[in-house]
């Protein structure tokens, strides 16, 4: 046994640092760079290695691997980790940890490491697709079916709803091909039922889009009908609205009710509005009651603007006084649901921040809380407007009750615009005292309620031609707020009513520089620019004018009276034809377009619109002149005598007028006729010169026994008739200037009868130049009916002033520069 123990020499001691200048030439990669079996072996084997399995003790032999110093060195593994398994016929053991990266069980040893499956080669090619296959073909229809309603959809949300229609049609024609191709394939469990409600409903929707109602109803008859389609009884509301577009009143109320039971309860807000839509079929019926319990109901659950209006309307209508101040006072509590303005406000000098708000300024959503203001703003103003009148003994007691509700509400601003609107009523009620005091009210308010309020009074004293306190509150309104057109505008008129045309030119320009929208001081440009004589810029400005207002018959009119001025007769003409067809009535226009003609040399053209003109107003004596002479020129006397009879009734004290009937008597040969008309106008004219001479005449002609009795008389008032002239001559003291004697003119003594007014004596020589004593009415037919022939001076467009709105003149201010922009909505 002691054979085997070796003791250690006594004298041999303990090397505390022994074994380390032991080299060991693995460690040594100094000479790896020119080891050639090193570098052969990294080139060739290194995807050879054996797999490896983690923090496993080796068991196995270590395996010599030669190096460039032929020393045999044993390697645990590839990677520093000795090999966990012994290889057996060839199969190295199975290593699960790394199963996923690629290894396989049976991999051989020294095979390459090929994660990816690289080495097996390329992917084998994808299957070809058997187009022809049944499935293939109800997938592709599928896709073209869904392809044609989104079409559909984008034409109708373009407006083109013809072609919107064609696509819906289009869809529902392929749909049911697929539905029968479908039912031969599969089962009849498989039919996409999603895709038919979806093109049965676009088809129901451009239907009514395109206003063929009947087609509509049918197609959602067949979607609420088919029990397989759920939900589809809400789209009865659809078909409650085209009964309520066709005024089927009592089946949109039916359809809206049944829409109502078949939506669960937890759909608040379509249930709201369906019964809003109820409410409003039962206000278009008459059934106010019925309308209330709808409106009652919606403000009691869900307050919304459009419910409280209708419900205020809806008490209006049954005038219940007190139910319309509490409806009035839920329409104002209605919140609105939006920012407040300070969050646009900058808190901070930071770039980015002031960035964000001003990128939110003016963004969708901002616009959407200005029309929702706009519009709550609308419905308070119109509803006070609508029950101040009644509420109350009177409509003052009945704003002011509403002013002080909106004072303590939300809309605050509002109740100087409602101050405002009840100075506006009492203008329209021609209480102009009342509402100036009323305005005058505002003269301490901020700058923006004062010009408003000052604008307004301006105009109060613009209408009663006080000019100078027009001007001294168009000065105010305009320092209140130098951007407002109306003041501007109205300043202008002052201006302009004082004969400055040029001052008056430079504050419309102003004007329209604040707002280029301002029609009205584009309008009244122009008509500065007419008086000024400069007819192209006036033209330029009405032209433009036009482009904005293309149906304004007072534009279209300046147009052709410019044009008129301009010597263009057929440029007038033409404009003038545009504005019958805007107002066909317009007996003016009409008679200004016979003017032309007549002009023109178009006597028959000039008839027609001359008598149109008398047609929608047989009371214009310019008209019933040009009439009553166009007949005696074409020798038809007898119609003649209707238009000069016409006169007669409207000027009885014009003895010219009843003259010309008796001469038109004459002319056609009822000679009795003549007599007892010339005797009728001797009994209301006893001092007539020319109507005793006709008499004479007659009754000479005749055989009658008066004759002698008109003799005496005519030498009577022949006689006064140079007395009176010789007192008139020895007046003057020698200043000289005879007048004139016009013999033989049935006009001369009628003038002393009767107001000689400007266009009462334009008459022409013609028409004047009755046949004198010694001239027989017998000798000269010709003659005669040269001597009364009307040949008058076209009638100028004169458009008369009412009380409610002056027509436009030539010479004269429109009133539209103080139009609806001075008065605040």
């Amino acid at each position: 046994m002691m054979q085997n123990v070796h003791l250690a020499p006594e004298t041999d001691e303990d090397d505390l640092y022994s074994g380390y200048n032991d080299y060991n030439p693995t460690y040594d990669t100094e000479e790896l760079e020119n080891d050639t079996a090193f570098q052969q072996a990294v080139r060739t084997s290194h995807g050879r290695r054996p797999p490896i399995t983690a923090k496993i003790p080796s068991t196995a032999v270590t395996r010599p691997i030669a190096t460039g110093y032929g020393s045999k060195i044993s390697l645990t593994s590839s990677m520093g980790r000795p090999m966990t398994g012994p290889i057996q016929d060839g199969v190295t053991r199975p290593m699960t940890a790394v199963r996923a990266a690629g290894f396989t069980k049976a991999a051989l040893r020294g095979s390459a490491f090929d994660p990816l499956g690289q080495s097996r080669g390329p992917a084998p090619p994808l299957e070809a697709k058997n187009e022809d296959s049944p499935e293939e073909k109800i997938r592709q229809l599928e896709k073209k079916v869904n392809e044609l309603v989104e079409e559909s959809c984008i034409a109708n949300s373009c407006g083109d709803l013809k072609l919107a229609l064609e696509k819906a049609k289009d869809a529902g024609r392929k749909e049911r091909v697929l539905v029968r191709q479908r039912e031969q394939v599969t089962t009849p469990e498989n039919i996409n039922l999603d895709l038919t409600y979806s093109v049965l409903f676009n088809l129901a929707s451009q239907y009514s889009a395109n206003e063929m109602y009947a087609e509509a109803l049918n197609t959602y008859q067949v979607i609420v009908k088919n029990k397989m389609f759920s939900n589809a009884g809400r789209l009865k509301v659809n078909m409650g609205n085209i009964y309520l577009k066709q005024r089927n009143y009592s089946k949109a109320i039916k359809f809206y009710r049944m829409a109502l039971d078949q939506i669960p309860s937890v759909h608040k807000e379509m249930r709201i509005k369906i019964m809003q839509n109820i409410g409003v079929t039962f206000i278009k019926t008459g059934q106010y009651s019925d309308a209330i319990n709808s409106f009652e109901h919606i403000m009691n659950m869900a307050p919304n603007l459009k419910a409280g209006f209708n419900l205020i309307l809806s008490y209006f209508a049954v005038g219940d006084r007190e139910k319309m101040k509490k409806a009035f006072q839920k329409l104002i509590a209605v919140p609105l649901e939006i920012d407040e303005d300070d969050k646009y406000i900058s808190p901070s000098d930071d770039p980015h921040t002031n960035l964000v708000i001003e990128a939110i300024k003016n963004d969708h959503l901002r616009h959407m809380e200005h029309e929702r203001k706009a519009m709550a703003e609308k419905y308070i103003m119109t509803a006070a407007k609508l029950i101040a009148p009644v509420i109350e003994t009177s409509f003052a007691v009945g704003y002011d009750w509403c002013v002080e509700v909106v004072k303590a509400s939300q809309y605050v601003e509002l109740a100087n615009d409602l101050e405002i609107n009840k100075a506006i009523t009492y203008l329209r009620q021609k209480d102009f005292n009342q509402a100036v005091e009323t305005l005058k009210m505002f003269e301490k308010k901020d700058s923006r309620v004062k010009s408003a309020a000052a604008t307004n009074l301006s105009f109060l004293y613009y209408l009663e031609n006080e000019f100078a306190q027009a001007s001294s509150y168009a000065d105010s309104a305009v320092n209140s707020d130098r951007y407002n057109p109306s003041a501007l505008t109205n300043k202008g008129n002052t201006v302009f009513a004082n004969g400055d045309y040029e001052k008056a030119a430079e504050f419309y320009k102003e004007a329209l520089r604040n707002d280029s929208s301002c029609t009205e001081a584009l309008y009244n440009i122009g008509l500065t620019y007419k008086k000024l004589n400069r007819l192209d810029e006036a033209l330029d400005c009405f032209l433009k004018l036009h482009a904005i207002l293309r149906n304004s018959a007072q534009v279209l009119y300046q147009i052709a009276n410019v044009y008129e001025l301009m010597e263009d007769p057929n440029q007038a003409i033409d404009w003038l034809m545009q504005l019958i067809s805007v107002v066909p009535t317009d007996c003016r226009a009409l008679s200004k377009l016979g003017e032309l003609y007549d002009s023109e040399g178009d006597k028959s053209q000039a008839f027609q619109y001359y008598y149109e003109s008398y047609r929608y107003f047989p009371s214009n004596i310019e008209v019933i002149e040009w009439l009553g002479a166009y007949y005696i020129d074409t020798q038809f006397c007898e119609k003649a005598i209707h238009y000069f009879e016409r006169a007669s009734l409207i000027q009885p004290t014009q003895v010219k007028w009843q003259l010309m009937v008796a001469s038109c008597f004459r002319r056609s040969g009822n000679y009795q006729k003549a007599l007892d008309t010339y005797k009728d106008i001797h009994k209301k004219f006893p001092e007539n010169v020319e109507c005793l001479r006709f008499l004479v005449r007659l009754c000479t002609d005749i055989g009658l026994k008066e004759v002698q009795e008109y003799a005496t008389k005519l030498k009577r008032l022949e006689k006064m008739k140079e007395i009176r002239e010789q007192r008139i001559k020895s007046g003057r003291d020698g200043s000289g200037g005879s007048r004139s004697k016009r013999e033989g003119s049935a006009g001369s003594d009628s003038g002393q009868n009767c107001s000689a007014s400007s266009k009462g004596e334009r008459l022409s020589a013609r028409l004047r130049a009755l046949p004198g004593t010694n001239e027989p009415y017998e000798s000269s037919s010709n003659k005669e009916i040269d001597a009364s022939y009307v040949d008058p001076l076209g009638p100028q467009i004169e458009r008369p002033k009412t009380a409610a709105k002056k027509r436009i003149d030539e010479d004269d201010f429109a009133d539209e520069e103080l139009g609806d922009d001075l008065l605040p909505e």
